[in-house]
């Protein structure tokens, strides 16, 4: 891995959401913190995702949840990363509820960021699973 290679984070939602506003606004985000951001987009699957990871040299994977699936959509995207031997580390950011967070660490997400995290907070989220991953 080329240590001055910007970390490279792959930004997707999973299932039928199509809210991307929110995810729109996070690439923002980690583009002007210096990230190179790889936009999926919407209407992703597991699949989809691991595939982009492997294809894009991916460092972290950020997905978006608003559709209250979150307790199953991201513990398949980290599972489908696994099945495929990589380690790459998955942030959630969204509508989830804090109640839910110890659950998806326990599936291996790596951050959970809910509603009202500020830009240094998803700044800070990133770099960690980045570092996590050997970045």
């Amino acid at each position: 891995m080329d240590p001055d290679r910007p970390v490279r984070v792959l930004l997707a939602k999973v299932g039928l959401d199509g809210h991307d506003r929110g995810l729109r606004v996070v690439a923002r985000i980690l583009r002007d913190a210096g990230f190179e951001v790889i936009f999926a987009g919407l209407r992703q699957t597991p699949e989809m995702i691991t595939a982009a990871v492997t294809e894009e040299d991916v460092d972290v994977v950020g997905v978006s949840m608003h559709n209250g699936a979150h307790l199953t959509l991201a513990p398949a995207v980290v599972h489908s990363l696994r099945d495929a031997g990589l380690d790459t580390p998955v942030v959630v950011g969204g509508i989830v509820p804090e109640v839910d967070m110890p659950e998806m660490k326990a599936a291996g997400v790596a951050a959970v960021l809910g509603p009202g995290a500020s830009n240094n907070d998803v700044v800070a989220a990133v770099r960690a699973a980045a570092h996590m991953s050997g970045r």
